[in-house]
């Protein structure tokens, strides 16, 4: 099976930007290529310029390098088949929002600012070349005990960073995952109320 490229653009029903309608989540890293730095720096730094409710800027982020005891112990966390291709990623990201401020405050929001950080992240990421893939499926207790995570900071996912490797060095059920058409559902079923 050939390695998947670029060239799975979304069939949209309107015209987006490139950045948007050729992002997907790849689950083939390539686990020999270190990640170029300045990319990295970009894309979080994408991240840091998100908007968020009274500018409260509530994600934080955990870094770890392929190689690293950090990027082992995010890799451990992952929970599933993620644990089958996530570690060949260049990084892991662990992503934390943070749900209440220094006093105790809760912040409701956080979750959704989080999201809004992550997904500039990505969009900036692939820009440069980079693929990312986002997943749920964590151990959030294991990635709670990492260095530096306050308990006001709930993890809520992990992205797999990194070049795009050779999806023949998947198993055959995620081989095709990998090359299975993009689907969504109709932009009508995703409006409930428009007027």
């Amino acid at each position: 099976m050939s390695t998947p490229t670029l060239e799975r653009a979304a069939s949209t029903s309107v015209p987006l930007l490139d950045v948007l309608s050729t992002r997907w989540s790849p689950r083939a890293f390539d686990p020999s290529t270190p990640i170029d730095e300045d990319k990295l720096a970009a894309a979080l730094e994408a991240a840091r310029w998100a908007p968020s409710a009274s500018n409260t800027q509530p994600w934080r982020f955990i870094v770890a390098r392929r190689g690293t005891d950090l990027h082992a112990a995010i890799d451990a966390a992952l929970m599933g088949f993620n644990r089958e291709w996530a570690g060949d990623a260049q990084v892991l990201i662990a992503a934390f929002a943070e749900e209440s401020d220094a006093d105790g405050n809760p912040r409701p929001w956080a979750q959704y600012d989080l999201g809004q950080a992550v997904a500039h992240l990505s969009v900036q990421a692939h820009a440069d070349g980079l693929f990312v893939h986002q997943m749920g499926g964590i151990e959030r207790d294991a990635l709670r005990a990492l260095p530096g995570v306050s308990d006001r900071f709930a993890p809520i996912s992990v992205i797999a960073l990194g070049e795009i490797g050779d999806a023949s060095a998947l198993s055959e059920k995620l081989q095709q995952r990998e090359v299975a058409p993009r689907v969504r559902r109709p932009l009508a079923e995703t409006v409930i109320a428009s007027a």
